[in-house]
């Protein structure tokens, strides 16, 4: 269960990143897709091997 919820949470931070206007966090925008993916991927095999 723990890991679905850091799988959904890195997934909403990848998502946060690419909307983000914040000049602050301009210079981790690449990194957007790499949480986005690693995020998604993550969630979809914990909710298919969740017993």
């Amino acid at each position: 269960m723990f890991g679905i919820i850091v799988s959904a949470l890195m997934l909403t931070f990848g998502i946060f990143l690419k909307i983000t206007k914040n000049p602050g966090m301009a210079q981790n925008k690449k990194f957007a897709w790499v949480f986005i993916g690693i995020g998604l991927a993550s969630l979809i095999f914990k909710t298919v091997n969740y017993k």
